[in-house]
Parts: structure tokens; C-alpha cells; sequence
């Protein structure tokens, strides 16, 4: 069966001819009918250069360029569109995934999976903050949305044709891909794998970036944040007439001064701030409202090279 190798490129120039190197031995030998779809996610370095080089000396490569950077999640959406394999497998192209594992990835879907998952075995090449919220993200994710993902699974993913029509059928336009893999369910497995340090540059995720792409993940699987902030208004509610039940007796029985001007500053700022917060996680969920029913593209394609049907 035909193999689809999905890789999302921005600036990747520096890694993509020793990831081919590694990577077309090992198709080579699993596979005898297969496909690389490159997806430039409008790379600022010489990385389209390389790669329409390499499509000189390798028929099977095809490529996509976006138009400006749309982000990874709108490059595999590209790439699983236009795979054609009956096996699709996802990895990155800076060699943090080693393309020897696809054999083992295989064997094991042909025991009957349709999704086999790479779990990252060993975080050592990670700063120690990445090492400390990665896993503490997945155990919150898992407890707060209506589908759980494995602790430290990765986008080294192996998909069955049917998985990939599921998530192809998919309308959304704010993708977290972790969760979808969950959501269309199937059989998955896991192998693991230990994460290799880059060859060159740095992560193009700042922990910044990190943390939106998790709050994001958070808010389109799950209702939990407005739900704490309506238990959170209850309690607080009760408190305040606990406390005005208090007050008034206290007064009744032994009369009271009135409370000073600070107490009651400190409540307001307080309250206040609840509120902002509260309005500010309201926020996000209208704003994906508003996302998807403008209903633009998740990307636009700039030139397609490889490709029978120009459409």
C-alpha cells in the first residue's frame, strides 16, 4: 500500500538534506510505492530552493507553498488533503523524529491499528521549564477535555486512510491536532522514541507561543474554564451573604464601627478582577465563534510543484 510522508517545513533549510538523506533509505527499504509532500509554511530562508533541488532527483517529492506562514496546524491540514497514500505518516523535518522508527510504526499498525503514536521516551534535549509543563499540560488537558491525549505523544503519527478522511471531514478552522487525533478515536498505539537534539537553529516555539498553543488545545476540547468561573461567582456569592448574615448579627447583638475604607477598596479590586478575568475567558470562546463562522481557509496556496492536477 501506498505511503504518504507528511513534512511541515519553515526554516528548515539546514536540516532538509540530511533528513532526506535518512529519511528516502528507510522508505526505500519498508515501502515499495510511496510519496513525500513537503509543505513550506512560507519559510523566510532558501528552504523552497532546497527542496525544488531535491525534487530534481526525486520524482516521488511533492511540494506546497503557502503563501505566508500559516502555522503547523494549517500545513498538515494542507498535507493530509493532499496525501493519496492508504498509510499517511507525520513527522517534522528537523530531525527530532528519527525516520528509523517508521519500520517499527509499521509493524505495529499492521497488528491492527489505525493510529500508531510516537511518545517521547526521553526529554533531555528540552530546557528543564519545557520538561516540567509538558507533561503537567497533557494531565491537565486529559482531566479538563472530553478526550483524552497520551502523556507526551507527539505529531509522529502513522494514520490509516479512513483516520485521515475523518480528520479531512473535519470543518474546523482553529485546529488543535493533538486533540483531533483523540477525537476521531479508532485503535491507537503508542512506540517510543527518544527526542534528538536539532541539528541546527533553535525551536521556533517560544514558551510564550507554548503556552497559547496549549490555552487554545484547552478551550476548543473543553467548557471547564467557564465552568470553574461559575463555581467560582456561586462560592463567592454564598460567602458574601454568610458574611452579611454575620455582620448584621454582630451589629444586632453588640453593635460595630463601620469597616474602614480599605476592606472595602480591597473587596472591590478584588471582585473586579474576577470579573475581568472571567469576561476576558468569555472572550476567548466568543472569538472562536467569530473565527469559524467567517469561514475563510485555514491557508492559501502560492505554488504547487509535483502535482498532476493543477486544482
Amino acid at each position: 500500500m501506498k505511503l504518504s510522508v507528511i513534512l511541515p517545513i519553515y526554516n528548515e533549510n539546514a536540516t532538509l538534506a540530511s533528513l532526506f538523506a535518512r529519511l528516502v533509505p528507510v522508505l526505500e527499504q519498508v515501502v515499495s510505492d510511496w510519496e513525500i509532500i513537503a509543505i513550506d509554511d512560507g519559510s523566510q530562508d532558501a528552504s523552497m530552493k532546497t527542496l525544488q533541488a531535491l525534487r530534481r532527483q526525486l520524482p516521488q517529492l511533492r511540494v506546497i507553498k503557502f503563501s505566508r506562514n500559516f502555522g503547523k496546524e494549517a500545513a498538515l491540514a494542507a498535507g493530509l488533503q493532499a496525501a493519496m497514500g492508504a498509510r499517511v505518516l507525520i513527522m517534522d523535518s528537523d530531525l527530532q523524529h528519527p525516520p528509523e522508527l517508521i519500520l517499527e510504526m509499521m509493524e505495529v499498525q499492521c497488528q491492527g491499528a489505525d493510529v500508531v503514536y510516537g511518545v517521547r521516551g526521553s526529554r533531555q534535549t528540552e530546557s528543564w521549564v519545557r520538561r516540567l509543563c509538558g507533561p503537567l499540560f497533557y494531565r491537565v488537558f486529559s482531566r479538563a477535555a472530553e478526550v483524552p491525549i497520551p502523556i507526551n505523544g507527539s505529531d509522529f503519527r502513522l494514520l490509516s486512510r479512513r483516520c485521515v478522511d475523518a480528520l479531512n471531514a473535519l470543518p474546523e478552522r482553529v485546529r488543535f491536532m493533538k486533540g483531533l487525533y483523540a477525537w476521531v478515536g479508532y485503535r491507537q498505539k503508542a512506540v517510543y522514541y527518544d527526542v534528538e537534539a536539532r541539528r541546527s537553529g533553535s525551536s521556533k516555539w517560544s514558551l510564550l507561543r507554548l503556552f497559547g498553543y496549549a490555552w487554545s488545545g484547552i478551550v476548543s476540547f473543553s467548557v471547564i474554564p467557564l465552568r470553574v468561573w461559575s463555581l467560582i461567582g456561586s462560592v463567592i456569592a454564598g460567602l458574601s451573604v454568610l458574611y452579611a448574615v454575620w455582620i448584621t448579627l454582630e451589629t444586632l447583638l453588640f453593635g460595630r464601627d463601620l469597616p474602614g475604607y480599605a476592606t472595602l477598596a480591597v473587596a472591590i479590586f478584588f471582585l473586579g478582577g474576577l470579573q475581568l478575568i472571567s469576561i476576558g475567558v468569555l472572550g476567548e470562546y466568543i472569538a472562536r465563534i467569530f473565527a469559524e463562522t467567517k469561514q475563510r481557509p485555514l491557508f492559501v496556496i502560492e505554488e504547487r510543484h509535483g502535482f498532476e492536477d493543477p486544482d
